[in-house]
Parts: structure tokens; sequence; C-alpha cells
């Protein structure tokens, strides 16, 4: 990764919980994640995101609200609350916003609503988004369960599937040249 600033991780558990030094090598890592937490929780402790200073936000949060039985509008509406104080308050740090991630399949039209409306959302405030859907979630919603143990929080595998999908994200959202990652190139057979 690059030397541009510290970059904050905004969510809940799913970023508490993540080795972010180990898997971002190299960058300044403010870790915002809280077990437990809401939407209405990251309105509430914002404004210490917001005196961090960050270069880089990357927010994660929406899947408790569905717990408390939160309507999709409720989560849409704090979701996009945040990105617009981050913006007014921080308005030179790149910001993206990560889709909901899949959980048990009962909530997947919920979480399937509310990510197409950050989706859309995400530009009118400058963020770029990041659906993590295709890499977790089965085709009914479901999370991989090759990724999780109980349908909610990732295990090693989900994280080193999220953390593949992010890095590229956050390059992107830097405005930065890829990686020297090693590309993967298809075997179109013969030798060379």
């Amino acid at each position: 990764m690059s030397d541009q600033g510290p970059t904050a991780l905004v969510g809940d558990s799913l970023i508490q919980g993540g080795d972010w030094q180990a898997w971002l090598p190299g960058e300044q890592i403010y870790n915002f994640g809280v077990g437990g937490d809401t939407t209405d929780d990251v309105i509430a402790r914002l404004w210490d995101v917001i005196n961090s200073r960050p270069t880089l936000i990357a927010l994660l949060i929406g899947t408790n609200d569905l717990a408390w039985r939160r309507s999709v509008e409720h989560v849409v509406r704090n979701v996009e609350t945040i990105l617009v104080t981050l913006r007014r308050e921080l308005p030179e740090a790149h910001i993206l916003v990560q889709s909901v991630l899949p959980r048990g399949h009962e909530f997947a039209d919920q979480i399937r609503d509310i990510n197409r409306h950050l989706w859309q959302f995400a530009p009118t405030v400058h963020a770029q988004w990041l659906d993590l859907w295709p890499a977790l979630a089965l085709e009914d919603g479901e999370l991989n369960p090759r990724y999780s143990d109980d349908r909610l929080h990732l295990n090693q595998d989900g994280y080193t599937a999220w953390v593949n999908e992010l890095i590229p994200a956050l390059e992107r959202t830097r405005q930065l040249p890829p990686s020297s990652r090693a590309i993967q190139l298809p075997d179109l057979g013969g030798t060379y």
C-alpha cells in the first residue's frame, strides 16, 4: 500500500475483529470498529473519526441495525448522514463505502435493498463503492458458510476474501496505480 496518511476503518465487530495492521502493512490504521454498533452508534461517535483526521475512510456498517429490526430506510438514511457529515468535515478525504455484508439468507432482500441505495448514493458525496457480495454471498444471499461459523461474523477465510477485495478498492479510492502484486494470467494453453 502507500504512505499517504492514516486510514480509518469504521464500523462494527467485523471491522473491530480484523488484523488490519498485518493485512495492510505500511498503512497507519485507525480501527474505529466497535462490536454491536449500529448506524446510530457510528453517528454518535463520528467526531472521534473526524478528529483523527484520516486521509482515507473505509466504512462498513448496517448489519446490526437489522438485528434490531431497523428498517431499510433507517439504515440508508443513517449511512447517508454519516457520509454527508464525513464529506463536509473532511472535504479532502477519500471515502470508500462497503456494501453491507451478507449474513443469513433471511436478511438478503433487506440487505440488497440497502446496498442498492448506498451504491446509488455514494457518488453524490464523491465516495467510492465496494460491493462485497460477489466475493462473500451464495446465490440466495446467504453468507458463504466457508467464510463464517455463525452466519454473521467472518472466520479467517472470510477475512481473506474481504481483504482481497478491499486492497484494490483502497488503491482505486486513493487513485493509486495498482500495487506490485503479481498479476494472475489465464492459462491460454501452449508454451511460451
